[in-house]
């Protein structure tokens, strides 16, 4: 069954109109913000990708080290841009693509279009949710391959850009197939993009034309050997592990309890999971805002770099007996071991899935 909160339906409204009553003038995005930490972290990505290559021993992992977090850190920036419309970050969407989404094959076209599903009433928790997988109801197998299979995801862009493109520009069939199965940071993989037309966007073409160009420059560093391979490869298998720690991030942003069927709104927001302060290490695992995932789905319009204060008014406002409390955890253990848990309850160790 789907989770419930068993709650007056007004209590849940009230909850929303509070939440907005409170952070009403947290909503625009500064400029300046965005700005300057995307050139930071972008700084760092490339100064820690060029002391992996360049240096040895401890100073080459450390380098490694400062490139995976900075570079976790700019690509979920890419969370932000389906939430910002261009007037209000000028040129951002332009100078995030051309900084990390063409040269780590993650353009922003993958994700726009497809998150602002997993925000609306009707979608959430259904099959036609992009980002939702009942996760709490498999078997824990299934949640391993899921982890597992994230290490494979800049292989499955390269071969995106670098083959299906170019292939889908003369074969209109596979274009399709392409654009709707093959254009989307997904977690539920029986989704399939129905907004084709966007695909003839300026924007879209772009981004999709740079990462196919640039994808077989890669081919050709690689192939012409020395430090431009060891860049490449390097590269790669830090995105690699990006896509591993955000997938396992992924698997306590929710708590994954949907059957299938819609959810209110207090519902979808005790599904979501906060990791507020005094931690530290959300810092590093959910970058960018992720650590306030429930605050997000119940405020969606407030800007990563407002979040905090966001929570803090909530916190500090609402009665201790208030719904808003009860999505907030301590770190990333506890919320795991408690969807294995479900998971094991659900389906035990090796039985077929309910």
């Amino acid at each position: 069954m789907a989770v419930t909160t068993q709650e007056d339906p007004r209590q849940a409204v009230q909850l929303v109109v509070e939440a907005q009553r409170l952070t009403s003038d947290l909503t625009r995005p500064d400029a300046g913000v965005y700005w300057t930490d995307l050139l930071l972290t972008a700084a760092t990505l490339y100064t820690g990708l060029a002391v992996a290559v360049l240096a040895r021993g401890p100073l080459a992992w450390a380098g490694a080290a400062i490139c995976a977090a900075a570079l976790y850190r700019a690509v979920s920036f890419i969370h932000e841009l389906t939430h910002l419309r261009s007037d209000q970050t000028p040129g951002f969407r332009l100078g995030w693509n051309a900084l990390v989404g063409v040269p780590f094959l993650a353009p922003s076209l993958l994700y726009e279009g497809v998150h602002n599903l997993h925000h609306l009433k009707q979608l959430y928790g259904t099959a036609e949710d992009p980002e939702y997988l009942p996760l709490s109801r498999l078997r824990l197998r299934v949640m391993a391959g899921f982890l597992a299979a994230a290490a494979l995801a800049p292989l499955g862009a390269f071969l995106r850009f670098a083959v299906l493109a170019p292939l889908s520009f003369v074969a209109p069939g596979l274009r399709r197939s392409v654009i709707g199965r093959f254009s989307a940071m997904s977690v539920n993989p029986g989704f399939r993009r129905q907004d084709l037309a966007a695909a003839r966007r300026p924007a879209w073409r772009a981004q999709e034309i740079g990462a196919w160009l640039w994808s077989w420059s890669l081919v050709g560093l690689v192939a012409w050997g020395g430090l431009a391979a060891r860049f490449v490869l390097t590269g790669a298998m830090l995105m690699a592990v990006v896509a591993v720690i955000n997938q396992l991030r992924t698997l306590v942003a929710h708590e994954w309890r949907s059957d299938g069927r819609p959810m209110s709104v207090t519902d979808q927001f005790l599904d979501s999971i906060n990791v507020p302060p005094p931690g530290w290490l959300p810092l590093i695992w959910a970058p960018v805002g992720l650590r306030y995932h429930a605050l997000h789905h119940l405020l969606p319009g407030i800007p990563y770099h407002h979040l905090a204060e966001a929570h803090r008014r909530l916190a500090g406002a609402l009665p201790e007996d208030s719904a808003y409390h009860r999505a907030q955890h301590r770190g990333l253990v506890a919320p795991l071991t408690a969807l294995v848990a479900r998971s094991v309850a659900q389906v035990g160790l090796s039985e077929k899935p309910v």
